[in-house]
């Protein structure tokens, strides 16, 4: 069973690797045109500012791309990303001398939560995960209206320190854009590098044959949902802390964004195949097309139609990929 994960891993890394470069060149291409249009698009703040626009994108893309290796989805993490927001701000509100790492920890914390009750719904009592999720999505949102009352938390009832998260910097590199890349780092190794991460790829790639060899894929879903909560947990606060607001409709459709980053990455949507390098690219082209359009003056009513045509565009290229390898592996065997 290994050998033949191995050989799907194999052949998935040849199409990651033509797609990576394509995408590459794509947004070189992009950035050059955008530049053209509008001199301020290659700017050191731009860049600056696009990259901290898009590290929460990128945090959430890690833990989808773990979900979608599973052949699941998670159409909750915008309100998991809402209500740990809310809880989060409604605390430090209250308690203005809170530190704000207890606020992050305590955001991370409701996630988990949020994560780990999905898990068991579709790990153990087998409910399919686009209808768990669908369901525990409106749930989520209903607890963050109902905790708020309806209400707001504004900027001038965060305390400063609480604010400052997603201002500061750590090492020169700005807290958010820190926190991406640590997380990026961290899920690099667990999954190129320990056997859990294995584990994750072999149960997308043929669940039966994973439970045969010994791994308890129940634990397995249950992990990679819970650790989908956590990072959405860890973006709320993020989240309320960058635009120092917390609503109840925060985030609503987020999650389209970030399955589309992940899409665009190279993640294999029917399950057992994805890369960090591949979701790190996505995540730049979905924030390059979301700060350039804008520039260079196109109508917000087109900028969705032209993301949903790119986003079309990759799905259809993955696909005559993955075709046109499955046809030489086979010609291959006959001969």
């Amino acid at each position: 069973m290994s050998e033949i994960v191995l050989e799907k891993r194999l052949k998935f890394t040849g199409i990651s690797k033509f797609r990576e470069l394509g995408l590459l060149v794509f947004i070189i291409l992009l950035s050059v045109l955008v530049q053209l249009r509008n001199p301020n698009f290659l700017t050191l703040e731009n860049i600056n500012d696009m990259i901290k626009n898009t590290a929460i994108l990128s945090i959430l893309t890690v833990g989808m791309m773990l979900v979608i290796v599973t052949r699941g989805i998670d159409l909750s993490i915008g309100s998991t990303l809402a209500l740990s927001g809310m809880v989060s701000a409604l605390t430090v509100s209250a308690n203005t001398n809170l530190h704000p790492l207890l606020a992050i920890l305590l955001g991370t914390l409701i996630g988990t939560v949020c994560g780990c009750i999905l898990g068991f719904l579709i790990s153990k009592a087998g409910i399919l995960p686009i209808i768990a999720t669908l369901g525990m999505m409106n749930v989520y949102r209903g607890l963050t209206f109902m905790i708020s009352g309806g209400k707001w938390v504004s900027a001038h009832q965060m305390p400063g320190s609480f604010k400052a998260i997603a201002t500061n910097s750590i090492l020169g590199i700005n807290v958010l854009i820190f926190i991406a890349i640590l997380i990026y780092i961290i899920f690099y190794y667990f999954i190129n590098h320990t056997r859990t991460g294995r584990q994750i790829y072999a149960v997308g790639s043929n669940p039966e044959a994973a439970k045969v060899s010994g791994i308890n894929t129940v634990k397995v879903l249950w992990m990679v949902y819970t650790i989908m909560g956590a990072l959405a947990g860890l973006a709320g606060v993020l989240w309320v802390s960058k635009f120092a607001s917390a609503q109840g409709d925060t985030a609503m459709g987020y999650e389209m964004d970030v399955i589309a980053a992940c899409v665009l990455g190279g993640v294999n949507i029917a399950g057992g195949s994805g890369k960090i390098s591949g979701i790190i690219l996505g995540s730049l082209l979905l924030g390059i097309l979301n700060n350039a359009l804008p520039l260079i003056n196109v109508s917000p009513f087109w900028q969705e139609a032209i993301q949903g045509v790119i986003i079309l565009v990759a799905v259809i290229v993955n696909a005559l990929v993955k075709r046109n390898v499955d046809r030489k592996n086979l010609m291959r065997r006959k001969i």
